[in-house]
């Protein structure tokens, strides 16, 4: 994922957070995001607005497989949170959010 200083991003298989991670459904595309202010702290919210590919994590098995086509619209949040060396670090929960697996993304080199 890229966040552009203008608002605009680049995402390239982005898997869906909360119970939408279950679907194994992995977006590519670009969109906008904004920073704002959530419950728990400042969230990054990252909308799509043109979808490149729809992908599947893994294979899934038996006939009776989730389709791929994801919903019209959609919008991940990020929450910000500072890892143990201070540096920033962008997550979001996956499957059930009471269980608290987190899908933390990792900063690649800068080009």
């Amino acid at each position: 994922m890229v966040l552009r200083e203008d608002g605009t991003a680049l995402f390239e298989k982005l898997d869906g957070q909360d119970f939408d991670f279950e679907n194994g459904r992995r977006l590519s595309g670009t969109g906008t995001w904004r920073l704002a202010d959530g419950d728990g702290g400042q969230v990054v919210r990252l909308t799509p607005t043109a979808r490149k590919r729809v992908e599947r994590r893994s294979p899934v098995t038996g006939t009776d497989a989730p389709a791929l086509e994801p919903p019209s619209t959609y919008r991940w949040s990020f929450y910000v949170d500072r890892d143990w060396h201070d540096k920033l670090k962008l997550f979001f929960f996956y499957g059930d959010p009471d269980v608290g697996n987190t899908y933390v993304m990792t900063r690649g080199p800068v080009s």
